[in-house]
């Protein structure tokens, strides 16, 4: 007779079993033993289901958590043209730009700022699931490596470029994908009430306060020559 077992595949062997035993009646109770193998498949040193064993099996049935791991950051098809670099983990970040557009802005009432839509410049945007930084761009041009990057010129923003994001809520998913993680932090930080200069940082060459409200009153392009380097280039947020 031939020996057929090699075109199985995979052979697995059993090296542990668990006997689950309830009581009778209204109100059961449950008592889990755990049972190790020997080489021929009985069941042998029989033993109740320890803390430690019970741990380890249900860290092995949790996939839901590896399978959204493994989803975050994923694109939905092909990878957006204006992404720059991805570091897919589970507190990875993307980098990625936009062009000059308008964009819908608030403010808070004590900066005599009307809310409206206005042009703002080209920026980077650097996020992880914790954080969200954000620069300028003095054009729309795709950023190379050596590009050099500007303060982004609005209020909220740290000088290290980091973004105060203050009560808003950002809601990033464990299984965000790549695009919904970009669009959520995007509408996160134009959606929120710009509110103040931290700690004395003026982003641009003049007045802050008074740039912005000339350019939702007049709807005119963003002045570029009004932004500061801040002495970083693209491959600075890549290291």
């Amino acid at each position: 007779m031939n020996d057929i077992t090699r075109s199985f595949g995979t052979m697995y062997i059993p090296k542990s079993a668990l006997v689950v035993y309830q009581t009778e009646g209204q109100h059961p109770q449950t008592y889990i033993q755990h049972f190790d193998m020997d080489e021929n498949g009985n069941p042998i040193n029989a033993h109740p289901l320890t803390v430690k064993e019970g741990q380890a099996l249900a860290k092995a049935l949790n996939t839901e958590k590896k399978e959204q791991n493994k989803a975050f950051l994923r694109s939905k098809g092909i990878i957006p043209t204006n992404v720059l670099h991805i570091h897919p983990s589970e507190n990875g970040s993307v980098v990625w730009y936009t062009k000059p557009q308008i964009r819908p802005m608030f403010f808070i009432d004590s900066l005599g700022i009307p809310n409206g839509k206005a042009h703002v410049p080209a920026m980077v945007w650097k996020a992880s699931k914790n954080g969200l930084s954000v620069y300028a761009l003095s054009s729309g041009i795709r950023p190379k490596a050596e590009t050099s990057l500007y303060f982004a010129p609005f209020p909220n923003v740290y000088e290290d470029n980091r973004v105060c994001m203050g009560t808003v809520d950002v809601k990033i998913k464990q299984s965000a994908s790549l695009e919904e993680f970009m669009h959520v932090w995007e509408e996160s930080f134009f959606n929120s009430y710009f509110s103040h200069l931290i700690n004395g940082h003026n982003p641009v060459n003049g007045n802050c306060v008074t740039l912005w409200k000339e350019l939702i009153e007049t709807q005119k392009p963003f002045p570029k020559e009004v932004l500061i380097k801040n002495r970083l280039t693209l491959k600075d947020l890549i290291k």
